[in-house]
């Protein structure tokens, strides 16, 4: 299974940089069994049918972008810092430009908010704060802005309207440095909606790290490691999800965080709780034991996700899609449109 197996030409002009709005006014690729068909988000509540449980990740995002100053005696560097997950003291971070940090050195931000060097790897380096629990959540509020994925950064800066389109509307519990994208197009009364239709809604939680913008650098990708996220799937979270799949309801996780971790969790076949890091990697041959489905947005060529919805529909089957995507100019990635693959209609 090579790495080019999975890659498609996707023009420039269709990688989304904002949001739809409102949120739900989105586009919708619903993709069942052999049948393509082009909808709104909004159309969901058409599409999905009482008995049906969605999953949602309600992670929540922190402002995980930071600029600070390194001084050394009269000199001093700008350096740019990106979060990627909680260590056992303090958080592994990405620097620009790491050459200008030695494990020492203080790096000063706003608010009152600075980092020592407690270590530096060729690629990355862990910080320690010198503020803890709620005073660094505030002073990171303020210092922080949210870490938009490269290939939007990449085309404009940050802003205070992010902080707002990049949350989910359900989010909960921080820890993300990226969010889980396709559950950003649910508004609550779309929520409530589905709801009073008879569709069933669940939570659990899996901290999006920075990992989840590598890129798989083997050609044969069965060798490709995944990094880890930690999650979490509650005993009620677990019991309502194994009640759907015992009633013949279908379980269709928002986003592939959401799938990834049920399926961690279901690796006997029943989703037990669970709590911990998953590196579970998803592609081509690989036996599904929860997800019946999957929304999910736009993924980039040559990615793991997109080796996960390959995983899902059939290697031929995404290719289809994705080119009916393209040549109807869905617009694709974070802040782009959605989809919704039903493998069995």
């Amino acid at each position: 299974m090579k790495l080019s197996d999975f890659d498609f030409d996707l023009p420039e002009r269709l990688i989304a940089t904002r949001p739809a709005r409102p949120r739900t006014s989105a586009r919708l690729l619903l993709a069942e069994a052999d049948s393509i068909a082009d909808r709104r988000v909004s159309d969901l509540l058409e599409i999905l049918q009482p008995g049906d449980r969605l999953v949602l990740n309600n992670t929540r995002v922190i402002p995980a972008r930071l600029t600070g100053r390194r001084r050394r005696g009269e000199a001093e560097a700008r350096i740019e810092i990106t979060l990627m997950e909680p260590a056992a003291e303090g958080w592994r971070a990405m620097a620009k430009p790491l050459r200008k940090l030695a494990v020492g050195e203080v790096v000063e931000f706003a608010a009152g908010l600075s980092a020592v060097v407690a270590e530096k790897g060729e690629a990355d380096l862990r910080l320690v704060f010198n503020l803890t629990g709620e005073n660094f959540d505030a002073a990171l509020a303020e210092a922080g802005a949210m870490p938009l994925p490269p290939y939007i950064a990449a085309k404009r800066a940050p802003d205070a309207q992010d902080a707002h389109d990049y949350q989910t509307v359900f989010a909960r519990h921080a820890g993300a440095v990226a969010a889980p994208t396709a559950s950003l197009h649910f508004d609550a009364p779309l929520l409530q909606a589905l709801v009073a239709k008879g569709v069933t809604l669940t939570e659990v939680t899996l901290h999006v790290g920075a990992g989840t913008f590598l890129p798989v650098k083997v050609e044969d990708v069965t060798t490709h490691k995944m990094h880890a996220e930690w999650g979490q799937v509650s005993a009620a979270a677990a019991d309502q999800i194994n009640a759907t799949k015992a009633a013949g309801g279908r379980v269709i996780p928002v986003g592939t965080t959401a799938l990834r971790l049920i399926e961690s969790a279901a690796r006997s076949c029943r989703v037990t709780p669970w709590e911990g890091p998953t590196d579970i990697f998803i592609y081509p041959g690989f036996d599904f034991h929860v997800a019946d489905g999957l929304m999910t947005n736009f993924h980039l060529p040559k990615s793991t996700l997109m080796m996960l919805v390959s995983a899902l529909m059939g290697a031929d089957r995404i290719r289809r899609i994705y080119a009916h995507a393209i040549e109807n100019e869905y617009r694709f990635f974070s802040y782009g449109d959605a989809s919704l693959l039903l493998p069995r209609g």
